[in-house]
């Protein structure tokens, strides 16, 4: 699979979360399986570009490509400028939001509240493929099914972005109103495929192998993209890849190797965000990783607690070499509850974190 010129590893791709696909998850997730990662959100205001959040969220030292940034706002010169920014400091993708549900972002006219003016979405597009295509750099796109249940416009919308030179499409299936609740539903992203030539990605429930492989049946997209369910469990992406090639599933990772992974996730973490805000921001992905075993609940509430980066550090490996004391494989957890919202601090649903800034 491609995007414009630039081929990917495979079609298992991270959804773009504020507050979570910062460069170690994404470099995590890759490291794991995934093909392809989409930052999270950047802003088009000029004026934030050199805030310490967004100098964080545009960092992509050491990260393998392709580098994707994703940019969000409502005025098309202003999507366009901030498209070159992010390309002067590597962007090798662009991708527009015009799916984050979020209050803050929606009643500023930006993510998923553009799908209700169809020509200002368009005019955005526009613009910033103009701008891109000067320097080779491919646009892609991430939507919803539409605003509401009474106002579905994603495979309209669709054509009208192939139209304008928008190179891949990604299609979660819920509209707006729904927010992270219900169910995802699937053929609304069928007809988006049917309906256009370039690649599409089915976002939404995406929690399992089986679940991967039935939607791709059912959408006939070209790619997955995975979000919520890769929250503690960054080998999602080859546990997917194995049950695609194979139809069998692989046993869950080693105590071992998650320990590892958690404990070299922190350090990388705690060198991205500094002392103060690293302990606090890494919290959540702790509770991610702990939540299914034995012991879980009680480790978060002692993390939360802890205000020093070396001792949360010794505190996560002290509960996993006293785990893997008692069983060699973490057990198999439950997938995470379609219709449920992300935890606080989790992804573009959270109005304190979903903002692009």
């Amino acid at each position: 699979m491609q995007i414009g010129h630039i081929p990917l590893a495979n079609r298992l791709f991270v959804a773009p979360m504020a507050g979570v696909t910062d460069r170690p998850f994404r470099q995590l997730c890759k490291s794991l399986g995934a093909g392809y990662a989409v930052s999270e959100m950047v802003t088009s205001r000029k004026d934030l570009w050199n805030s310490l959040k967004t100098s964080r969220r545009a960092n992509h030292d050491g990260e393998p490509g392709p580098i994707a940034v994703q940019i969000a706002g409502t005025d098309a010169a202003m999507m366009a400028e901030a498209a070159l920014y992010n390309i002067d400091r590597g962007a090798q993708i662009i991708d527009i939001n015009m799916g984050c549900p979020a209050k803050k972002v929606c009643n500023k006219w930006a993510g998923s509240a553009l799908m209700q003016n169809e020509p200002l979405a368009i005019e955005i597009a526009q613009a910033v493929v103009d701008a891109c295509a000067p320097r080779n750099v491919p646009v892609t796109l991430k939507m919803r099914t539409g605003w509401c249940q009474e106002h579905k416009n994603a495979v309209q919308l669709a054509q009208a972005f192939e139209g304008v030179g928008i190179q891949m499409l990604t299609v979660h299936g819920r509209t707006r109103e729904q927010g992270y609740r219900g169910h995802a539903e699937y053929d609304t992203i069928a007809a988006v495929k049917a309906a256009v030539r370039v690649p599409v990605v089915a976002n939404g429930d995406i929690d399992s192998p089986e679940k991967a492989q039935a939607v791709l049946a059912a959408t006939g997209a070209d790619a997955v993209m995975i979000g919520r369910a890769a929250q503690g469990r960054p080998w999602i992406f080859r546990e997917i890849a194995h049950y695609l090639a194979t139809g069998e599933h692989l046993a869950p990772p080693l105590v071992a190797e998650v320990r590892r992974l958690l404990l070299d996730h922190l350090q990388d973490h705690y060198g991205l965000y500094g002392e103060a805000t690293g302990v606090r921001s890494a919290r959540k992905h702790i509770a991610w990783y702990v939540r299914a075993l034995p012991g879980g609940e009680a480790l978060r509430q002692s993390i939360n607690t802890i205000d020093d980066c070396a001792a949360q550090w010794q505190a996560v490996a002290d509960f996993f070499e006293a785990l893997g004391q008692h069983m060699d494989r973490l057990p198999d957890a439950p997938a995470p509850q379609a219709g449920v919202d992300p935890d606080p601090g989790s992804g573009d649903a959270q109005e304190q974190q979903g903002l692009p800034a």
